[in-house]
C-alpha cells in the first residue's frame, strides 16, 4: 500500500467525496482526483492540510511506522 492508496482509504473512511474534501483544502476537486489517479505529484503543502483535516500522521499516510525496516 503507497500513500495514495491510504489518502483514499482515509477520505473513503471517512465518507467524504473529493468535492468535498477539495472543499474543505481549499482546492478544486479535479486537481485532487489527478493526485488521487497518480497523474500528478501531490504537494508537500496539501498532504500537511489532508494529515490536520483528518487528524492522522504524515508517518502513517507515508507508511513510516515502527516496523518499517530501513535500507542500510
Amino acid at each position: 500500500m503507497d500513500y495514495i492508496d491510504r489518502i483514499i482509504a482515509v477520505r473513503v473512511d471517512a465518507d467524504d467525496t473529493q468535492r468535498s474534501l477539495g472543499k474543505a483544502l481549499d482546492i478544486n476537486h479535479i486537481q485532487w482526483a489527478n493526485y488521487e489517479r497518480r497523474f500528478n505529484e501531490m504537494p508537500i503543502r496539501y498532504l500537511i492540510k489532508f494529515c490536520k483535516y483528518y487528524g492522522v500522521s504524515a508517518d502513517y499516510i507515508l507508511g513510516l511506522g515502527r516496523d518499517m525496516k530501513w535500507p542500510r
